[in-house]
């Protein structure tokens, strides 16, 4: 009984860990999109110059979601898992918002074809960061015996997911003119909300029922 308190024990801090680099992680990128759109927003330039408290607030809200759903998942296992992956799941949106942003802030490029290599590319990187994270923490996926088959149905599921967050993206950024008098650096982060936010659900099915399936 006392080994299975202290694996639990383990467990629990090891879930805490990485809800603190997780945090860091999304602060980082939230950071790069305060920083590119502060003059576009009034009183975003606060935020900005208190960036230490982002840095310090987001890690602690984070391991108290976490903290939460492994509250609620000692009766039902599959929430702690609910509450792992909208947490990876939130700091997939912020390695993407915060790439694109930082590219767009370097290079004063906020539409075209060059746009559209940024979105692509700020999509990889968050893609990247979700398969590692999904698979030795949401779902536990440690086997090795069949990495070869389940990188390659993720490949799969992640490149459908791909074309559907850049062409939604790019559609929206490209051929819809910008409503409510928003700026285009604005309209920009527009069209990667409502991408991210359709492609989310591909790829929660996805991973859930065919690349970590147990």
């Amino acid at each position: 009984m006392q080994d299975i308190f202290e694996n639990q024990r383990k467990y629990k801090k090891y879930d805490f860990i990485n809800g603190v680099i997780l945090g860091e992680i999304i602060a980082f990128f939230a950071l790069a999109v305060l920083k590119n759109l502060e003059r576009e927003i009034p009183g975003l330039h606060i935020l900005v110059k208190f960036s230490w408290f982002i840095f310090l607030i987001t890690p602690v809200l984070l391991t108290l979601w976490i903290y939460l759903f492994y509250v609620l998942g000692r009766k039902k296992p599959s929430l702690f898992q609910f509450g792992k992956f909208i947490s990876i799941g939130v700091s997939n949106t912020a390695i993407d918002f915060g790439v694109l942003n930082l590219l767009m802030f370097v290079t004063n490029v906020q539409k075209g074809l060059l746009y559209s290599v940024f979105k692509s590319f700020s999509f990889l990187v968050a893609i990247v960061n979700s398969y590692l994270w999904n698979k030795f923490w949401a779902f536990e996926s440690f086997e090795t015996e069949r990495m070869g088959r389940q990188f390659f149905h993720f490949a799969v599921i992640s490149a459908v997911g791909f074309v559907i967050n850049v062409a939604l993206a790019s559609l929206v950024v490209n051929f819809v003119h910008p409503v409510g008098g928003l700026s285009q650096k604005l309209w920009a982060n527009v069209g990667a909300f409502v991408a991210v936010s359709v492609s989310v659900f591909w790829n929660f099915t996805g991973y859930k029922f065919l690349v970590f399936k147990r």
